[in-house]
């Protein structure tokens, strides 16, 4: 706080300007007959400069003013006049004077600019936060959108359907029937209100994934993890889907930490595994590799399923979007994966397996500190 204030105070910095000249003029001239004019130049010079770098132009000014008229009277022949006898000692004292000035000048202009360059790194780095702030409440809207647009989409046609049912069963029921039902028409309705309660545990499944996916971009730090982890957390998870089906699991060897959040990946690789096993055959063989490509680490999930028509393989990414024929779902999940993967720096593509289903591919970043 001292050194503060010295550095603020104008009096202080002049001051100690001046006090450093007159400590280097004494100890010079207390060894006077042991330097020569050129040693006492270099030392008031050094004094000038140090006094420009932490107080400034004007007291560096003040400085090498001061120590010129030392230098003059108290060094240049004949000593202790300010006369000068010697045309190249006039010579030498220009010299130094002008230097001086020069160079208190110029450490004085090199302190400011660092400071400007200080300046506007704080800034630069004030706007990329600002900017980084403003791309994660992009995303989070991006989700609330996906969320609201789940609740008016998916919540009200499994309540419906269930409310119309229950409502059907109480008016067969009681001392005041108004429809007649057998035992086979009340099973019916009975399967209706237990495969909508199951679909309404699907959607609520979906809504939390997403809430994870939200969370993760809003608060999680990327931080350096390695895919062993990631593929151990994800098929940790997935080894209840998969027990009809063949897992084979590729990972290459040495490689390199992946910057990610690895729990939202591994949610991701979840969510790939889960499908594959959902839209393959009981039996057939599930694959996942994980190996360095270009750059990234890719992990890839196969199955031996129906596959991926080309013209829905961006199509599928989008909310609520279901194939043909293929079972009855949310349409949520691959845009689940998408949100957790582009929002930590990764891409995320379809292709096809060379058995013919599909081939789902996540390229992360390297961590590369």
């Amino acid at each position: 706080m001292k050194l503060d204030y010295l550095a603020n105070s104008k009096l202080a910095r002049y001051g100690l300007s001046l006090c450093a000249v007159g400590i280097v003029t004494a100890v010079l001239f207390a060894i006077g007959t042991h330097v020569n004019l050129t040693t006492v130049a270099l030392a008031f010079l050094l004094v000038v400069l140090t006094s420009a770098t932490f107080f400034g132009r004007n007291p560096a000014l003040v400085a090498s003013f001061a120590a010129m008229l030392s230098f003059n009277f108290l060094f240049v022949p004949p000593v202790l006049t300010w006369h000068i006898a010697d045309p190249q000692n006039l010579v030498a004292w220009a010299a130094f004077t002008i230097t001086a000035i020069v160079a208190g000048e110029l450490s004085s202009y090199a302190r400011r600019r660092a400071r400007e360059a200080e300046r506007l790194y704080d800034e630069l780095q004030t706007a990329f936060e600002s900017a980084t702030e403003a791309e994660a409440l992009r995303q989070s809207e991006k989700l609330k959108s996906a969320l609201l647009d789940a609740v008016t989409h998916d919540l009200r046609t499994p309540l419906t359907s269930i409310k119309a049912s229950v409502t059907t069963l109480l008016d067969s029921e009681g001392g005041h029937r108004t429809i007649e039902l057998n035992s086979e028409g009340r099973g019916e309705f009975l399967n209706i209100i237990n495969e909508e309660t199951d679909r309404l545990n699907s959607f609520i499944e979906g809504m939390v994934q997403l809430a994870r996916v939200e969370a993760s971009i809003g608060n999680s730090e990327l931080t350096p993890v390695s895919v062993e982890e990631i593929v151990g957390l994800g098929l940790e998870r997935a080894e209840s889907v998969v027990a009809e089906h063949h897992l084979v699991v590729n990972i290459q060897r040495d490689l390199p930490l992946v910057k990610v959040e690895a729990r939202a990946i591994a949610e991701a690789l979840y969510n790939l595994v889960e499908n594959a096993a959902k839209y393959s055959p009981a039996g057939t063989t599930i694959t996942v590799t994980a190996m360095q490509d270009d750059g990234s680490v890719i992990l890839i999930v196969e199955d031996e399923g129906q596959g991926i028509p080309v013209e829905m393989r961006e199509k599928v990414f989008e909310k609520f979007v279901r194939l043909d024929g293929r079972k009855d779902g949310l349409g949520l999940g691959l845009a689940i994966v998408r949100g957790i993967v582009e929002a930590q720096n990764g891409t995320i593509e379809i292709g096809e397996a060379e058995g013919g289903g599909a081939k789902i591919t996540m390229a992360l970043p390297i961590d590369r500190n």
